[in-house]
């Protein structure tokens, strides 16, 4: 691929994403995501334990002192996630394509290094960091040229022994044409001098959101069977 080639992929994925990510902030319900919604805390409490689980059994916690980067950080919950892990504010990075996330983001996290830009072409030095998260973020992300670019940005930007954290859904959402699933299969093609675990979590969202409200020990149980869990959790180490 030529380089204007790749500039115009990149420029029309873009600008889909762009509108799309103003088109939910439209259309989404206010309070889908709200902390004070029991299937997003049971959503987003189970993914985080099973996520710190899964770092430390593979050696790459991170650690006092170690550079963190979420790409695509959208609503900054992972990135508040470090904080409580214990990473310094001055070593959490991110970037976003939305200049409004990213304001909102920079309000909040006044000693953090967010930008606007695009994951395609990430503003940071080979080997940067010990930690990258992409969470929901390649489903998102349908041209799959530009998939492959931003996974080799990715990998590029991880120190040797870093890791990569992956949060995203396995199966495609028939009401939502402008999403498309990442499977085992993608996901390891995508990252091919990635090696680490890959684990199916999250019951699926429309069923946590009628039973958790019901019954958090109901959604507990259910979340054990595997067929009824929609996305995976990995943990990919760069080779050192």
């Amino acid at each position: 691929m030529s380089a204007q080639e790749k500039f115009d992929f990149v420029a029309l994925e873009r600008q889909r994403l762009v509108a799309e990510y103003e088109r939910r902030d439209r259309e989404m319900a206010d309070d889908l995501y709200a902390p004070w919604e029991p299937a997003s805390r049971f959503m987003v409490e189970g993914r985080n334990r099973k996520a710190a689980f899964m770092l430390h059994q593979s050696g790459v916690f991170p650690m006092f002192g170690d550079r963190c980067l979420e790409v695509g950080f959208g609503t900054i919950s992972w990135l508040a996630e470090l904080l409580l892990w214990g990473v310094r504010e001055s070593d959490l990075h991110g970037i976003d394509l939305s200049e409004t996330r990213t304001r909102k983001a920079q309000e909040s996290l006044s000693a953090a290094d967010l930008r606007v830009g695009d994951a395609a072409e990430l503003p940071w030095t080979d080997n940067s960091f010990h930690l990258v998260i992409a969470s929901t973020l390649f489903t998102s992300i349908l041209d799959l040229s530009v998939r492959r670019m931003v996974a080799d940005e990715i990998t590029r930007v991880l120190v040797p022994g870093g890791a990569l954290l992956w949060y995203d859904f396995a199966f495609n959402n028939p009401k939502n044409p402008n999403v498309r699933k990442v499977d085992r299969e993608e996901l390891k093609h995508l990252f091919p001098g990635l090696f680490g675990g890959i684990k199916t979590v999250t019951l699926a969202p429309p069923l946590a959101r009628v039973v958790a409200r019901r019954s958090w020990a109901l959604a507990n149980l259910l979340e054990t069977i595997p067929c009824l869990r929609t996305h995976l959790l990995g943990v990919l180490v760069k080779k050192g």
